[in-house]
C-alpha cells in the first residue's frame, strides 16, 4: 500500500493549507485603498456639514496623496529589496523557515500599521506606520516565494496552473472580502479595531503555516526525498542567478509591466471613481473596485485547468497583455461604467498570473526556484513601487481638495496604459526567444508530456531538459548512450 503523500488527495490537502498563509495578508494589504478617504480625510471637521445626505468632511488621518501612496510604495521597495535574500534563504534552508519567520513578520507587520493609527495627528504616526508596511512587505512578499515553491514541489508535472491559480484565488478572496467588509466594519467600530481586525486575519496565516509546514515535512519524508533535496539546497550558491536564461529575464519583465499596471491603479481606483463618477459613495466604489479580485477568485481555477490543458502559457501571457489595454483607454477617455473595466481588468489579470507566474519553474531549476522567484518578485515590487511614486506625483500633494482634478486621473491612465504597452513588447520578445530555444512555455500539453512524467523524479539542480533541436536527439536516449559508454558526455 503506498504512503498517504503519494495520494492526490495529500497534495492537495497541502495546498489547502498553503492557500490561507496569504490570506489574511492579502486582505490587509488592500485595507488603505478602501478606506482612502479617511486615511487622507481632514483630522477635524469643525464645520461639517452634509449636502444632499453626503458629508462635505471627512474626518481621518490626514496624510496626503504622497503619504498614502507612500505606504503603497515603501511596501513595494521592501519588498523588493528582501525577497531576493529571502528566496535564497529559502533554498538554502527549506519551506519551514520560510514560512514561519514571513508569516511572523506579516504579524508584527500589521501589527505595527494598527498601532501606528493610535497617534493621530502626531509626528509618530506616519513613522509607526511605515515601519509596519515595512515589516509587512518584507514578510508578505517573501511568504509568497514559499508558498510557490511548495506549490511547486507538489503539483509539477500535474495541476501546476491549476494549483497556482487556486493559491492566488484564496490570496484575493481575502482582497474581495476586504473591499465588501472594511467600509462596513469601520462604520461600525472604527478605523483603528479596522486594522487590528485585520493584523488578527494574519494570524491566521500564521497558523495555517504551522500547519503546513508539518504536511510538507511529513509528506516529503514518505516521499524519501527530504534528505536529497537538503542535499541539493547546500549546493545552492548566489552566483547561480548568472546562469538564469534570457528568457526568464524576459519573462521578469513582462510580469512587472504587467503588475505595474494592476496595484497602483487598485490603490487609487476608490478616489477615481468617486471623483470622476460623482454619483458613487465610497462604499459602491469598493464594491467596483472588488470586482477585479471578484473575477480573479471567480475565473483563476477555471484559467489554471484551461492552460494545465492547453499549454501555451507565451500566447496567454501576450493575449493576456494586449487585451487589458481598452481598459485604461475607456477609463480614461469615456464614462462607461467603471464595472465593465474593474471586470474586464479582473478577467486578464486571472489569465495573466496563472500563465506568468506558472512559467518560471519550468525555465529555472527546482533547487533554485526560490532565488529565481523571488528575484522575479524584487524586480516586479520595485517596478510597482517605482509607479506607486510617480502616481503619487500624478495626483498632486494636497489633502485639502476635495476631488482631483479629471486631468489629472486621465495622466494617470495614461501611464497605466504606457505600463501596458512595455508588457506588451516584452512579451512579444518573450514569445520570439522562447521558440528559438524549443518553445518550452508554448509547448501544448500533449508535445510536452508534462502530466505523464513523474516530477520526483526530476532532476533538483537542473532545468527541464529539451530535446536537442540540431539533431533531433532526446537528452534521455543520451544519458543512456553516456551510462552505456557509447556516447561521451
Amino acid at each position: 500500500m503506498g504512503q498517504p503523500a503519494e495520494k492526490a488527495y495529500y497534495r492537495f490537502v497541502v495546498l489547502f493549507f498553503n492557500c490561507l498563509l496569504t490570506f489574511g495578508s492579502y486582505f490587509c494589504f488592500d485595507i488603505p485603498s478602501v478606506l482612502q478617504d479617511q486615511f487622507q480625510g481632514n483630522l477635524t471637521c469643525p464645520n461639517a456639514t452634509v449636502i444632499n445626505g453626503t458629508v462635505d468632511c471627512v474626518e481621518g488621518l490626514g496624510m496626503t496623496p504622497q503619504q498614502y501612496n507612500l505606504l503603497y510604495a515603501i511596501y513595494a521597495w521592501m519588498n523588493a529589496i528582501v525577497v531576493i535574500p529571502a528566496g535564497f534563504l529559502i533554498d538554502k534552508l527549506g519551506n519551514r523557515f520560510g514560512v514561519f519567520l514571513f508569516s511572523f513578520l506579516c504579524v508584527l507587520g500589521s501589527s505595527l500599521f494598527a498601532l501606528g493609527s493610535h497617534f493621530k495627528g502626531s509626528p509618530y504616526l506616519l513613522p509607526l506606520m511605515l515601519t509596519g508596511r515595512l515589516l509587512f512587505g518584507s514578510g508578505n512578499g517573501s511568504l509568497t516565494i514559499a508558498q510557490k515553491r511548495i506549490t511547486t514541489f507538489w503539483f509539477k508535472g500535474k495541476e501546476l496552473a491549476l494549483a497556482f491559480g487556486l493559491t492566488l484565488a484564496f490570496s484575493r478572496l481575502g482582497s474581495v472580502l476586504n473591499f465588501f467588509l472594511t467600509q462596513k466594519f469601520e462604520e461600525k467600530y472604527g478605523m483603528q479595531w479596522t486594522l487590528w481586525g485585520g493584523a488578527l486575519l494574519c494570524v491566521l496565516g500564521f497558523t495555517s503555516a504551522v500547519i503546513v509546514s508539518t504536511l510538507d515535512k511529513i509528506g516529503m519524508r514518505q516521499l524519501g526525498l527530504d534528505g536529497a533535496i537538503q542535499e541539493e539546497s547546500r549546493k545552492v550558491r548566489i552566483q547561480d542567478m548568472k546562469l538564469l536564461s534570457v528568457r526568464y529575464w524576459l519573462l521578469v519583465l513582462t510580469i512587472m509591466f504587467f503588475y505595474n499596471g494592476i496595484f497602483p491603479f487598485i490603490a487609487d481606483a476608490s478616489k477615481f471613481i468617486q471623483d470622476k463618477y460623482s454619483y458613487y459613495s465610497q462604499k459602491e466604489a469598493a464594491y467596483i473596485v472588488g470586482a477585479v479580485y471578484d473575477s480573479l477568485v471567480v475565473l483563476s481555477a477555471i484559467a489554471g485547468i484551461l492552460i494545465d490543458y492547453v499549454g501555451l502559457r507565451g500566447v496567454f501571457a501576450l493575449a493576456s497583455a494586449v487585451l487589458t489595454l481598452p481598459v485604461f483607454g475607456l477609463l480614461a477617455f469615456t464614462f462607461v461604467p467603471p464595472l465593465v473595466s474593474t471586470i474586464w481588468l479582473g478577467v486578464t489579470y486571472s489569465f495573466a498570473a496563472a500563465s506568468m507566474w506558472p512559467s518560471i519553474p519550468l525555465i529555472v531549476p527546482q533547487a533554485t526556484l526560490g532565488t529565481a522567484t523571488g528575484l522575479a518578485s524584487s524586480i516586479q515590487m520595485f517596478g510597482v513601487g517605482i509607479s506607486n511614486l510617480i502616481v503619487g506625483q500624478i495626483l498632486g500633494t494636497k489633502s485639502s481638495e476635495t476631488k482631483i482634478p479629471l486631468w489629472r486621473w486621465q495622466r494617470m491612465m495614461i501611464f497605466m496604459l504606457a505600463n501596458t504597452i512595455s508588457c506588451i513588447m516584452t512579451s512579444v520578445l518573450l514569445n520570439v526567444v522562447d521558440h528559438r530555444q524549443g518553445g518550452t512555455l508554448n509547448k501544448t500539453t500533449k508535445k510536452s508530456g508534462q502530466a505523464q512524467r513523474d516530477p520526483n523524479r526530476e532532476p533538483l539542480t537542473q532545468a527541464e531538459e529539451e530535446p536537442n533541436e540540431e539533431d533531433g536527439r532526446d537528452p534521455e536516449q543520451d544519458n543512456q548512450e553516456v551510462r552505456a559508454g557509447t556516447r561521451r558526455p
